[in-house]
């Protein structure tokens, strides 16, 4: 009887599994809609807690069950595990940042998507800049979003922000050098989802000045990717050139 348990336990745990991570992907393949992919995430992640808590319980009155049945067990909770504790994390990272899309280093004027403006033409989030409600949450909640100013000219900075965009798997949409403009667009791997990036490099002072702005095609809050996307960018950039 408690290995014809522990092995229904374990088969539920992959079936959890299976629609946990299929809710993104059916998504991105158009097999069903986001409503319906956000529906799927959801209850994949009650049913993966309720099924890593009663696990749990089980576990202690099979002391006397064999090696088999106990090792079913444990793999089906580690499975329940790891599914609850990436939808714990995600929905605390969601409350612990604003709900905003849109992130820039020059609140004040943001650079703009001129190529990528095609590409959002059905996105739910237009391309303009979100607004000053927007830049206030973005000032509290990121503080360190910021300009980056570095010493090399312009054509050699727009040079490794290329290389970096290739490197990181993104596609690359414009280069304006003329402009100092580089936009690019980068796809999420679970659901599909697509991020545009817009670099605006520009001389200040005997300095080279990069602006760069991340925004979201899709969605009211972004977890704190976009800042995220930024920040490590930026860091990578400078680390690259200095």
């Amino acid at each position: 009887m408690k290995k014809k348990l522990a092995k229904s336990f374990f088969y539920l745990s992959l079936i959890c599994a299976l629609v946990f991570v299929m809710s993104g992907y059916g998504y991105q393949w158009g097999i069903w809609g986001l409503g319906t992919g956000f529906t799927l995430l959801r209850y994949g992640a009650y049913a993966a807690i309720g099924l890593a808590v009663i696990q749990t319980t089980f576990f202690f009155f099979m002391k006397d069950s064999g090696i088999s049945a106990k090792a079913m067990i444990l793999t089906g909770f580690l499975v329940t595990l790891l599914i609850s504790a990436t939808a714990i994390y995600w929905q605390y990272q969601a409350r612990s940042v604003p709900p905003i899309h849109d992130i820039t280093t020059d609140t004040q004027a943001p650079p703009e998507f001129v190529a990528i403006d095609r590409l959002r033409e059905d996105a739910p989030n237009p391309p303009e800049y979100a607004g000053e409600e927007t830049a206030e949450q973005q000032l509290e909640a990121y503080p360190d979003i910021q300009p980056l100013v570095l010493s090399a000219p312009v054509q050699e900075v727009i040079d490794e922000i290329v290389t970096l965009i290739s490197n990181r798997g993104w596609e690359i949409v414009s280069i304006n050098r003329k402009e100092g403009r580089v936009e690019a667009t980068e796809k999420l791997a679970w659901f599909g989802f697509k991020d545009d990036v817009v670099f605006r490099v520009s001389s200040a002072n005997g300095e080279t000045r990069v602006d760069m702005r991340s925004k979201s095609r899709i969605g009211r809050s972004d977890v704190g990717v976009n800042a995220e996307r930024i920040r490590e960018f930026l860091t990578d950039l400078e680390a690259q050139i200095e």
